[in-house]
């Protein structure tokens, strides 16, 4: 029987594996707004950026400059032994394919969204089957068994391949600020830009700085909205109102739920337009995104700025 994500992250873990890296955090300058902040039952995390730290500062599967997105095609093309089935150039590995990959994210980006003003993001699982069914032409094999059918072995390989892409690590304080919440009975979920893996990554690296009480229990299913769910990305609408219904369903109405992000313009102000709080958090440079355009302004600024996520118990009165 095929693992599952989980089981081939911890298989990943247990092998001796160079990964890139996230920098030291730059520190900002800017005074926290942490007062309590009274009516919030629902907290709505969003992840890369803000739970976890990344490299770059934002999810991205076509970094600029591209050297990142060299290196991971060759360390995928190594881990998955393509080279035989792939149609060479010359020169390394990763020159065969990099066109193919920026290719079929370009062909993929300019599918219409369903909605107008929704914009639309590749599945990167959908990026590496295509790829993968290529090799295919010339005798590619796996192993089955262990990786599954191709859909799950895409799955796998676009996991390994972030991987390789951009690092991620929890960032300092995540767990505690999730323990917090949990023990006050505030509902937790996630609201982010994303792919299948993300979950899986997002634990995975909360682990490595604590334990966490039972998923069930932490972070509630009708709360976890994720971009790959619905093909597209933020600041699209739909992500912001879909949410909102679900918990609205569930009997938490708008203006209880408090969407945390270090990123105002995508994040936060949309969600402020169908009802929400937000809170921005301002710790470190990269990934920030802000203008003082947005602070001034009543109808964008956020409800609270936060610099730590320590400070996340004050909103709700915990010293």
């Amino acid at each position: 029987m095929a693992v599952s994500l989980a089981e081939y992250a911890r298989f990943l873990s247990d092998r001796d594996l160079l990964w890139p890296r996230v920098p030291p955090p730059v520190p900002v300058r800017a005074t926290p707004s942490v007062k309590r902040l009274d009516g919030v039952r629902v907290v709505l995390w969003d992840v890369y950026g803000t739970l976890l730290r990344i490299s770059g500062g934002r999810f991205c599967l076509t970094p600029e400059p591209q050297t990142p997105l060299e290196v991971a095609l060759e360390k995928t093309i190594h881990e998955f032994n393509m080279w035989n089935s792939m149609y060479r150039k010359p020169g390394p590995p990763w020159k065969s394919m990099i066109q193919q990959y920026l290719d079929c994210h370009e062909r993929l980006s300019m599918v219409a969204a369903r909605r107008s003003g929704d914009f639309v993001e590749p599945d990167l699982v959908d990026i590496w089957e295509t790829i993968i069914s290529r090799l295919f032409d010339k005798d590619y094999s796996y192993d089955e068994d262990f990786y599954g059918n191709r859909r799950q072995f895409s799955e796998k390989v676009a996991f390994f391949f972030h991987n390789s892409l951009q690092a991620v690590e929890a960032r300092s304080g995540a767990v505690q600020a999730i323990r917090d919440l949990h023990a006050i009975d505030v509902v937790q979920g996630l609201l982010a830009d994303g792919q299948i893996f993300t979950f899986t990554q997002l634990l995975r690296a909360l682990s490595e700085q604590g334990t966490l009480p039972p998923l069930g229990e932490v972070f509630r299913p009708d709360a976890v909205l994720l971009s790959h769910e619905l093909g597209i990305r933020k600041p699209s609408r739909s992500l912001f109102e879909l949410i909102v219904d679900r918990l609205q369903s569930a009997g938490y109405r708008p203006e209880e739920i408090l969407h945390v992000s270090c990123r105002l313009k995508t994040d936060l102000i949309p969600a402020k337009a169908v009802g929400m709080k937000t809170a921005l958090l301002a710790a470190e440079k990269s990934g920030l995104e802000v203008s003082s355009e947005h602070l001034k302004d009543p109808k964008t600024r956020p409800d609270r700025l936060m610099t730590d996520l320590s400070q996340t118990a004050r909103l709700f009165g915990i010293c």
